[in-house]
C-alpha cells in the first residue's frame, strides 16, 4: 500500500510540473490517458530513482560535498531527463524538452512530492 501511495503522490507532483513548467508536457488526449500515463511515469521515475540515485551519490560523493549537495539538484534535472526519454521509449506521451525544464520540474516535483508526504504520512 506503501508503494502505491508513493507512486501516486509523485504523479500529482509531475502533474503538478506539467502545469508550471513550461517545457515538461503530457500530450494524451483524454484525461483517463492523462493519468494513466502520469501513473506509469511516476512508477518509472521511483525505478529511475531507485536504480540509478545510490549509484550516482557513491559516484559522485565529492561533488555533492563541494557544492554543498546543491549537485543534488543537476542529478534530479538528470534523472527527470532520463525518465522523459525512458517514457518516449515506451510510447508514453511524456515529454521533457530541455535540462532547464528538466532542473524546474524536478524541484517542482522535489517540493510537491514532500509536501504530499508531509500531509499524507511517510512512515
Amino acid at each position: 500500500m506503501k508503494v502505491i501511495l508513493k507512486i501516486i503522490v509523485v504523479a500529482a507532483a509531475l502533474w503538478a510540473s506539467t502545469k508550471l513548467v513550461h517545457g515538461i508536457s503530457v500530450s494524451a488526449d483524454t484525461t483517463a490517458k492523462q493519468i494513466g500515463t502520469l501513473l506509469a511515469v511516476a512508477l518509472i521515475f521511483g525505478i529511475v530513482n531507485a536504480v540509478l540515485k545510490p549509484i550516482i551519490k557513491t559516484v559522485g560523493c565529492a561533488f555533492y560535498v563541494l557544492t554543498l549537495g546543491l549537485f543534488a539538484l543537476v542529478v534530479n534535472a538528470a534523472l527527470l531527463l532520463f525518465t522523459s526519454w525512458l517514457a518516449g521509449q515506451l510510447d508514453l506521451p511524456f515529454h521533457v524538452s530541455g535540462f532547464m525544464a528538466a532542473f524546474w520540474g524536478a524541484i517542482v516535483v522535489g517540493v510537491i512530492s514532500w509536501i504530499l508526504n508531509m500531509i499524507l504520512g511517510d512512515d
